[in-house]
């Protein structure tokens, strides 16, 4: 097996972007909490809905951030080849 410099940087930016999508579980995660949370209450007082949903917006916006910084280090991982 002949592996060259270029090949060994190709196969470590692949595996890079898999760990870098591993990043999207916690927003996941964290998001469906919050919404749980979120609708729990509204159900003990729904008088609160449009405060109670607007904060819960605000907290998954922050929270998806994280799952987009991996997103966008897998694309440039996988498409911007250093070293060529």
């Amino acid at each position: 097996m002949d592996i060259n410099g270029q090949d060994f940087i190709n196969a470590m930016s692949a595996i890079g972007a898999g760990i870098a999508m591993i990043a999207g579980v916690g927003p996941g995660v964290g998001q469906g909490i919050a919404a749980g949370h979120g609708a729990a209450a509204v159900g003990r007082n729904p008088g609160a809905k449009s405060a109670i949903t607007s904060t819960m917006l605000l907290g998954q916006a922050v929270a998806e951030t994280t799952g987009l910084y991996g997103f966008a280090v897998a694309i440039i991982l996988m498409f911007v080849k250093p070293f060529k």
